[in-house]
């Protein structure tokens, strides 16, 4: 029986190519598993029995800076397990400074809205 290495990320239950987003956003900003102390709570909420009995609520916490993650919206622990990383990694970008898609689309919509303020102007202005 092999030893599985603290520092190895495992693999989720997504596609590969999520997979390989995390492990290569994890190594950008220098999260290692080893940082990461991560515990298995029981869920609340819509499941019945079968949430009752198992522990699917996944709890991270980033032991450098000290962010917390409480994942818990889905009924399998091993996919909760890759969103809560995916929230992780997210805060981490935010604290970090760095430009993040969630910025991107903030930035959009201020865009639209602006764009629609001024034709409501225009058209109401006459």
């Amino acid at each position: 029986m092999a030893i599985r290495e603290k520092n190895r990320m495992p693999l989720f239950p997504v596609s590969e190519e999520k997979n390989r987003w995390l492990k290569e956003r994890m190594e950008v900003l220098g999260i290692h598993e080893k940082d990461i102390e991560e515990k298995f709570i029981r869920s609340s909420g819509s499941g019945g029995q079968k949430v009752n009995k198992t522990s699917t609520c996944v709890y991270l916490k980033h032991l450098p800076t000290g962010i917390e993650v409480k994942w818990m919206k889905e009924r399998s622990q091993s996919l909760n397990r890759f969103l809560a990383r995916r929230e992780l990694v997210r805060r981490i970008e935010k604290l970090s400074g760095e430009v993040t898609s969630d910025d991107h689309e903030m930035s959009k919509v201020r865009r639209q809205k602006l764009k629609r303020k001024k034709r409501a102007r225009q058209k109401y202005s006459r």
